[in-house]
């Protein structure tokens, strides 16, 4: 059954990146306005903070099984429907469809991967999936241009929406029972969310997770919009550096996230944890001080492969220091606040990097994920190795 859900993510991730590029692509086109794009990626980022903080009890109340594939058919509509939508207010309107029904998948499948693995298989199956999503994110984007550019956007709606059905067809044949133990009893929903909060204020091994990785968002939202900057400004190396950075950071993730599984192999995630934000912060002081874009690219290898580590021992955190009760709104928390982190820092880093400079941005982004490093030994610092199961 956890193939079943491998396929799926697969087939719907690299569907979605394609289609991010052809989307972006579309509105551009069609506006010839940096508003609208910004609108884009506000419609498709936000929602995911929303969900968090307004709705995260219906991913423990509702069943998981019934969230994803549901969140599947609504984006295989939207989708489908892009071809037909002319103006940009529709389009955004779409996307900010689409976004809602991301920000119920996610937590949901990674609420319900404990249930589907065998204990001694989560620390492998939690990174392996989380390398679905990086190699997607490394493939997808290249995909989606080369079709953009010689079929135009439509066909790659079209392809994304078959992907979803793909994903909907494969998460329809596993039993429901297999990605929930049990559903939530609610106690009313302002109760319902102030329980998933609650988990983190007792349960000393995720506030690890929430502020130690929290560092790391900020970084990476420091980084997402002044690396453009950085390979054409303090490189002059044009649209070819920027793509080159972001393959060194994509080949890094693909490598750290595989590798999570087999680093964990006899040790406890928490005691690994703070390994992770190491390369992250050598990567990050590399690429600032680097003479040229190559030797910057590889040291954005060496950030990758950080946060290829760090994202999935996060996740892991969170499966094994919560009850499947809570488990969802566990998730839809901690990303809120995570997301909310890295668009805060997106705001800062155009000022950052114009005021600054994109090297000193990058230098910033470094001491942020030497700071996770710091938080997570200080926090982790006689925290249980067991799991202490929030209920």
């Amino acid at each position: 059954m956890y193939r079943l859900l491998f396929l799926a993510t697969l087939g719907s991730g690299l569907g979605t990146w394609m289609a991010t590029i052809a989307l972006t692509a579309d509105v551009d086109a069609k506006t010839h306005s940096t508003w609208w794009v910004s609108a884009l990626f506000l419609v498709t980022f936000l929602p995911s903070v929303v969900v968090g903080l307004a709705v995260g009890p219906l991913i423990d109340r509702l069943s998981r099984k019934l969230l994803i594939v549901t969140s599947d058919v609504v984006r295989l509509g939207v989708f489908a429907a892009l071809p037909f939508a002319h103006r940009p207010a529709t389009m955004i309107v779409l996307a900010a469809v689409a976004g809602i029904a991301n920000s119920f998948f996610r937590p949901a499948v990674l609420a319900g991967v404990p249930n589907l693995v065998d204990e001694e298989d989560l620390d492998a199956g939690s990174s392996l999936l989380q390398g679905t999503d990086w190699l997607a994110a490394a493939a997808g984007p290249v995909a989606g241009g080369a079709l953009v550019s010689v079929s135009g956007a439509h066909l790659v709606y079209f392809i994304n929406a078959a992907t979803f059905l793909f994903s909907a067809l494969l998460l329809v044949r596993i039993p429901a029972r297999l990605l929930q133990s049990e559903q939530g009893i609610t106690r009313g929903h302002w109760r319902d969310l102030g329980d998933g909060l609650q988990a983190f204020r007792r349960t000393p091994a995720l506030r690890v997770a929430l502020f130690g990785f929290g560092f790391t968002m900020i970084a990476t939202g420091l980084v997402n919009v002044s690396e453009i900057f950085l390979a054409t400004r303090a490189f002059h190396s044009g649209a070819f550096g920027y793509g080159l950075l972001w393959t060194g950071t994509g080949i890094g993730l693909v490598a750290g996230s595989i590798l999570t599984g087999i680093l964990l192999e006899g040790r406890d995630v928490l005691d690994t944890y703070v390994l992770a934000f190491v390369p992250c912060t050598i990567g990050l002081f590399g690429a600032a001080v680097a003479p040229d874009v190559w030797i910057a690219a590889v040291a954005m290898v060496l950030t990758g492969f950080g946060n290829g580590l760090a994202f999935p021992m996060t996740v892991l955190i969170v499966q094994r220091h919560t009850s499947d009760q809570v488990r969802g709104r566990a998730f839809t928390v901690i990303i809120s606040i995570h997301n909310a982190l890295l668009g805060l820092a997106m705001v800062a880093a155009g000022a950052l990097a114009e005021g600054a400079g994109p090297r000193w941005t990058y230098g910033f982004a470094a001491a942020c994920t030497g700071a996770s490093a710091l938080t997570v030994l200080a926090l982790a610092r006689g925290t249980a190795s067991s799991p202490a199961l929030a209920a």
